[in-house]
């Protein structure tokens, strides 16, 4: 059996609606943490924060767990043992993070002194993990230390991504987009 050219429908439609998922949370976490602390308008967009952080978690669980049945295209024969690794690294550090910042931001939920429930799209309660409080300040430098290493490992995937597409004139860009097809 020939290894596939591109990704199948599932991975693909997992792939943006996380990542259209995590670019909403850093946008919602650096504007929920400038506004006036206590304020319901902050509350809220905190409440949607912590919402979507868990559906994040949730799509990432299923989308590891397709791509451990479902492997990947292969990289592009020209593609170097360097940019393999480097690829290859990305992926699993993006994987990694995708669990881990929920995982963190509810450690910290979890451990604030403020004791604030967490209800999930405003339906169903999150019961906070059993952590005592003098773990609050290690989880919320945790939380923001994977939002920064997020950003710089999402900049180097699209940057990746982009130079595929615009500079080597591959199709790895487009094997993750809906049935797009490069012209000659």
């Amino acid at each position: 059996m020939a290894p596939r050219a591109r990704f199948d429908a599932t991975a693909i439609t997992l792939h943006w609606l996380i990542a259209v998922a995590i670019l909403g949370l850093l946008v919602a976490g650096f504007v929920m943490t400038g506004m006036k602390p206590g304020s319901p308008q902050q509350f809220q967009l905190y409440q949607i924060h912590k919402s979507v952080g868990m559906l994040v978690l949730a799509l990432s669980l299923v989308r590891l767990g397709w791509r451990l049945g479902h492997p990947p295209p292969p990289p592009p024969v020209a593609m170097s043992a360097l940019e393999r690794g480097a690829a290859h690294l990305a992926h699993w550090v993006l994987y990694g993070l995708m669990l881990a910042m929920p995982l963190a931001g509810w450690a910290a939920v979890s451990t604030s002194p403020f004791n604030i429930p967490t209800v999930l799209f405003g339906l169903i309660g999150l019961p906070h993990l059993p952590l005592p409080r003098d773990a609050n300040a290690f989880a919320k430098l945790t939380h923001l230390t994977g939002a920064w290493i997020m950003i710089v490992t999402l900049l180097g995937h699209a940057g990746a991504a982009l130079r595929h597409h615009f500079i080597l004139r591959d199709d790895v860009l487009l094997r993750m987009l809906p049935r797009l097809e490069r012209k000659s």
